[in-house]
């Protein structure tokens, strides 16, 4: 279980019910290491602010994360977290290590589209 203040996906399953049900998802998937904490950190703080996005954590370690581990987008990726981001259940955006405000938002925006005020 990650400590975190975001919802948390357990399986497989419940991750494509997630990205099936909802229009715009970002998981981050990781550990309570000090390249994610950050991450976390940046999706709990933009959470309220972009409701029209689903925000949500998975264990790396949880097998069950295989399905973001081995996804073609991320096969390459050597740093912690992975950062998958959903739109109508495709992903559209993969990023891998730390990210700041800046970079989610910027992400955010492009993929999903702007909050509104």
């Amino acid at each position: 279980m990650l400590y975190t203040n975001l919802n948390h996906i357990e399986t497989a399953s419940q991750l494509e019910k997630i990205i099936n049900e909802n229009e715009n998802v970002m998981v981050c998937c990781g550990r309570m290491g000090p390249m994610c904490i950050p991450v976390y950190g940046v999706m709990e703080e933009l959470e309220p602010v972009y409701s029209h996005v689903k925000f949500y954590d998975m264990e790396f370690d949880n097998p069950e994360a295989g399905i973001i581990r081995n996804a073609p987008e991320t096969r390459g990726f050597m740093g912690l977290p992975y950062t998958v981001y959903y739109k109508e259940g495709k992903i559209v955006k993969a990023t891998s290590s730390i990210q700041n405000m800046a970079q989610v938002k910027s992400i955010l925006d492009s993929q999903f589209g702007q909050p509104k005020a």
